[in-house]
């Protein structure tokens, strides 16, 4: 029976590019998606860019530009990665569109009218620079339990503990370095608590969770579900909440809606009956497939939301494990935080989708790409086993049989082959596919031994073996084409190359019940290469960051070198007092040819200064950096406002590089 099914991915956020850690999703919905849709299912997968939140504003406003053109390039970005892996979705879009501003205010006005939406007054940190409400991951400071020091304002990294940001010790604003004050304001919540009983039912359907993610739930049951904070503060990038200005949703709250967006932009376009999909009696299937990082919201607040605000709930949310390389968390010191961009420009995106298939499993336990056995088992499997099936049958049936098969096979490997359809389908569909590569294998190992007991190569040179030869080579071609019906969902592009060299349409599952007999294939054009260990070398050494400092020069100096001034006393020398200094921001200085304008923390007050370094550096390369500067310098009234001090540069017309204190200096610190 053709089932009707929808299939989302989690939203990549808008602030970063997509690296193989993202990938593992990606590449796993895409597996089973294409495996659906070869079952002959309607199957739609849709996904869209996550928009919205604080780090896109300051990124925007870092870069000078606004946030829709930021994530307008960083979707075209994103998507010219997932196209050049493969992954097929049928509708990739944003969560800044219309769709979804007015899905979330249907959602919050239908969760306000059931009783689940409540405001209270709360204290939060406020940075006076910015002018703006710091989130938890904007504030940094010593950890109130252990005291390591900069750490973030909801969970210490060094001993583990989690906390408000209002119990950091000695915090500090990430976006300007300012101490923050404490300021109330009001905001939204969604009574999460209320939701309790529907979801302890929701997660006791069989099917909903994986055992572990169920466990997961059980744990934040017991320690309680607490109201969800579900608006910001002005000046933020989202949705204003219709009936409260200057506050906006929350981007969490508008993110897994982004789904629903998605979704309608792809139903307007071909003409899809929505409701169908996600009304209360829907008959369709809705799967998420998302990080164990994220099971929180989407196990807990979006079936509550989705639950309370009159729409279906989801068939599955199927989450999956982290990504480590070579057995630890992706590195860039060590080039192993690879990215989409960098891989593709190095190593054919099919090794990786096969990798990740073979390890790749239903529970939410992390994969780990081991680089040398990446290449050992590509090569190995898809170049030594399966690629060479074609490879020493096809040439015989070109050359010798004018590229027609037999009319006739009676074949027991192929009849086996047939057989197993059914069962490497149960492990797509439970997504066991590491099951299901090691049963494509195990029988690409029989096609292998039917070649080396057959030798068309010596029937090729003995008399009178025309007719074997040719059926000889037909039963490998059969099998070359009945395993890649199997490996299509894991392997599309080299599928398509197939089905070029087959002369056959596009492969579906239920063709692996019928052969080739009579048919005619095209000559055979190599269909992939083996992995050169120095591709892998080459990518690792490109996204590595050295952490080592540069190497003094031993050469003879290239510059002008002026001559040392007159002679002062150390009393003249200690009227200046320099300071070490934070570059808090930095900014172009409009009409300036010159001049950055600096705000420079000082540990205890900022102050605002213009530098003549507009030549040598960008703002945004410049903040977050430590500096040195003269901290008793009269104030000097410029054009462009007041100028409280003078940084410290090395340098002239040849280039200009500002002084940076070893690691350890902080702001504040007098230079002696």
């Amino acid at each position: 029976m053709s089932r009707k099914i929808l299939v989302t991915s989690a939203l990549p956020y808008a602030n970063g590019a997509i690296h193989l850690g993202h990938l593992v999703e990606y590449i796993q919905t895409d597996i089973w998606v294409r495996f659906q849709k070869m079952r002959g299912h309607t199957c739609h997968y849709v996904c869209a860019d996550d928009t919205h939140g604080t780090p896109i504003m300051l990124r925007a406003e870092k870069e000078g530009i606004t946030p829709e053109t930021l994530i307008e390039r960083v979707h075209g970005e994103h998507l010219r990665d997932f196209t050049g892996f493969h992954v097929g979705f049928d509708n990739y879009y944003s969560t800044n569109s219309e769709e979804n501003r007015q899905f979330s205010y249907r959602i919050y006005d239908a969760l306000k009218k059931d009783g689940k939406i409540v405001s209270r007054t709360i204290s939060q940190l406020y940075d006076p620079v910015k002018n703006m409400f710091l989130p938890d991951r904007f504030v940094k400071g010593e950890c109130p339990k252990c005291g390591a020091k900069d750490q973030y304002g909801d969970n210490c990294e060094v001993c583990g503990t989690t906390y408000q940001p209002t119990e950091l010790k000695n915090p500090y604003s990430v976006v300007s370095g300012a101490t923050p004050e404490l300021r109330d304001s009001e905001h939204y919540f969604f009574k999460l608590g209320d939701c309790e009983a529907f979801l302890k039912e929701w997660v006791k359907t069989p099917g909903k969770l994986q055992e572990g993610a169920a466990n997961k739930m059980q744990e934040w049951f017991e320690a309680g579900l607490n109201d969800w904070d579900i608006s910001r503060d002005a000046p933020y990038f989202g949705f204003e909440i219709p009936d409260a200005p200057g506050k906006y949703f929350y981007v969490w709250l508008d993110a897994p809606v982004g789904y629903m967006a998605s979704h309608k932009n792809l139903c307007d376009r071909l003409g899809l009956d929505f409701d169908s999909y996600w009304s209360k009696d829907s008959e369709a299937e809705l799967y998420h497939f998302i990080g164990k990082d994220i099971l929180y919201f989407h196990a807990l607040f979006w079936p509550a939301m989705l639950e309370y605000a009159g729409y279906r709930t989801p068939t599955a949310i199927n989450a999956h494990g982290f990504l480590t390389v070579d057995g630890a968390k992706m590195s860039k010191s060590r080039g192993t935080f690879i990215t989409a961009e960098s891989y593709l420009r190095h190593l054919n995106p099919e090794w990786l989708r096969y990798y990740y298939a073979a390890k790749l499993n239903a529970s939410i336990e992390d994969t780990d790409l081991n680089l040398d056995d990446f290449v050992a088992r590509v090569n190995s499997d898809l170049i030594g086993k399966y690629i060479n099936i074609a490879s020493r049958a096809a040439g015989f049936i070109s050359k010798r049989f004018g590229g027609e098969l037999s009319r006739e096979l009676n074949s027991p490997l192929l009849a086996k082959l047939q057989a197993a359809a059914e069962g490497i389908a149960a492990s797509f569909e439970a997504r066991e596919y590491s099951r299901a590569v090691r049963d494509i294998m195990a029988l690409t190992d029989e096609v292998n031994q039917y070649v080396d007991q057959n030798k068309p190569w010596e029937l090729a040179k003995q008399e009178g073996q025309d007719a074997l030869l040719q059926e000889v080579c037909s039963v490998l071609i059969n099998a070359f084409r009945l395993l890649t019906i199997y490996l299509k969902p894991v392997l599309p592009k080299l599928a398509a190359d197939v089905e070029a060299f087959l002369n056959v349409a596009p492969l579906g599952w239920a063709d692996a019940a019928t052969l080739l007999l009579g048919h005619a294939i095209n000559p055979y054009q190599h269909l992939m290469t083996r992995i050169d260990p120095k591709q892998i070398e080459a990518m690792v050494e490109e996204n590595k960051e050295s952490l080592a400092p540069a190497a003094a020069p031993v050469a003879a100096p290239d510059y002008e070198i002026p001559p040392i001034t007159e002679t002062i006393s150390i009393d003249d020398f200690m009227k200046v007092d320099l300071r070490i200094a934070r570059i808090a921001n930095a900014q172009h200085v409009e009409g300036a040819e010159k001049l950055l304008q600096l705000t420079l923390d000082l540990g205890t007050e900022t102050r605002n200064v213009f530098a003549g370094i507009k030549s040598a550096y960008k703002p945004e390369d410049l903040i977050g950096k430590h500096t040195v500067m003269v901290a008793n310098l009269a104030p000097r009234k410029m054009k462009f406002g007041m100028s409280e001090g003078m940084v410290l540069a090395a340098g002239g017309d040849g280039g200009l590089y500002i002084l940076e204190p070893h690691a350890g200096a902080k702001p504040g610190m007098r230079v002696k």
